[in-house]
């Protein structure tokens, strides 16, 4: 299936069925009466959170949804039936937003969440409803109110409790193939990650989901390569794990950059829990891998997250997902963060119900 994390559709909710003007016309009954029905009230355009899904290609070849007009009011006082509502599944973490792509209509975070794009015009009355003492046959109804319509851009961010950055070719994907089902594309060239790719991750009996989104290169925020609008994947996540090649040129450069993209898409992610380690230390020699170490130890002091008071800043981790090398340290390392970000949620969550 392609992946697909931005769509523009078009909706419009149905309009409201008219109103009947209808008299009655029965044998042996002497005065007759208006009995016009009300027309029914027009469909609504509704977003449903749903299981299953991690993509909107769906609507790549739709784009357009309108919900059924309300049935006109009838004669004998019989009202129309209400419109068809049209319901659009979108996968968990799915935004919504105004036409200007900026305006946060609602975010979808839970399976069954629903929200109402468009409501549904009302019936319009029919000439029963006009009766008055003065006015025993009223020969005017109201027709339905218009529907609604709205153009809205659909946005997916990955929801994920962890999170892979890195320059490209930093090992991303190897490590995600090594710690998960996940089957992304791994080649020994740049940009071979063009989308994000989820797995579920298990080590010491519990599980969690990690993210890997293509590789940010220096000015990606302004586009180059392919644009850092990926990390909005990861603007979720809980802790990031970042990779550095031990094999590139300088390891410390290479981490200065990665920050300064991660600071210059904002949303808080340079603020995340951060786990630094050097990747594919199995093709570097001993004296090298000691050199880029220091490197990295430097920059991550200069340019790291902060670090809570009264702890100390990580040292970066080595690793070797070909040769499994500190990978289950690496995971454990994200697992106790993720454990740590979910007990503070949830403590903070009961201390907003306290009376």
């Amino acid at each position: 299936m392609k992946f697909l994390d931005q769509a523009k559709v078009y909706v419009r909710s149905g309009d409201g069925g008219g109103g009947a003007v209808s008299f009655r016309r029965e044998k042996f009954i002497e005065f007759g009466g208006p009995d016009g029905g009300d027309g029914g009230r027009g469909g609504d355009v509704i977003v449903e959170c749903v299981d299953g899904l991690n993509t909107l290609i769906d609507y790549r070849y739709q784009q357009h949804f309108k919900a059924k007009t309300g049935i006109h009011g009838m004669g004998r006082n019989r009202a129309g039936g209400r419109g068809a509502d049209v319901i659009m599944k979108v996968p968990v973490g799915t935004q919504i937003f105004a036409e200007d792509n900026e305006t946060l209509i609602t975010d979808l975070t839970e399976v069954g969440q629903r929200y109402v794009l468009a409501h549904g015009g009302n019936g319009g009355f029919g000439n029963l409803h006009f009766t008055t003492s003065t006015n025993r046959a009223p020969k005017r109804a109201n027709p339905g109110l218009v529907g609604i319509e709205r153009t809205v851009w659909l946005r997916l961010k990955l929801i994920a409790d962890a999170g892979l950055v890195g320059l490209p070719n930093a090992g991303k994907s190897t490590f995600l193939a090594s710690v998960s089902a996940a089957k992304p594309k791994i080649a020994d060239y740049p940009f071979t990650t063009l989308h994000p790719n989820l797995g579920v991750v298990r080590v010491d009996e519990r599980e969690f989901v990690l993210a890997d989104i293509p590789g940010l290169i220096e000015g990606a925020h302004e586009g180059y390569g392919l644009g850092d609008r990926f990390l909005g994947h990861v603007e979720r996540c809980r802790v990031l794990l970042h990779l550095i090649d031990a094999g590139c040129e300088h390891a410390g450069a290479a981490y200065r950059v990665v920050r300064h993209e991660l600071e210059a898409y904002g949303g808080g992610i340079c603020e995340k829990p951060e786990i630094i380690a050097l990747s594919k230390v199995d093709t570097v020699d001993p004296d090298t891998l000691k050199q880029q170490l220091e490197r990295l130890k430097r920059a991550a002091r200069t340019y790291g997250p902060p670090v809570p008071e009264g702890e100390k800043r990580r040292a970066p981790m080595l690793i070797s997902a070909a040769a499994h090398t500190g990978v289950t340290d690496a995971l454990r390392s994200l697992a106790a963060v993720i454990d740590g970000a979910k007990a503070e949620e949830g403590a903070t969550g009961d201390e907003a119900w306290q009376p």
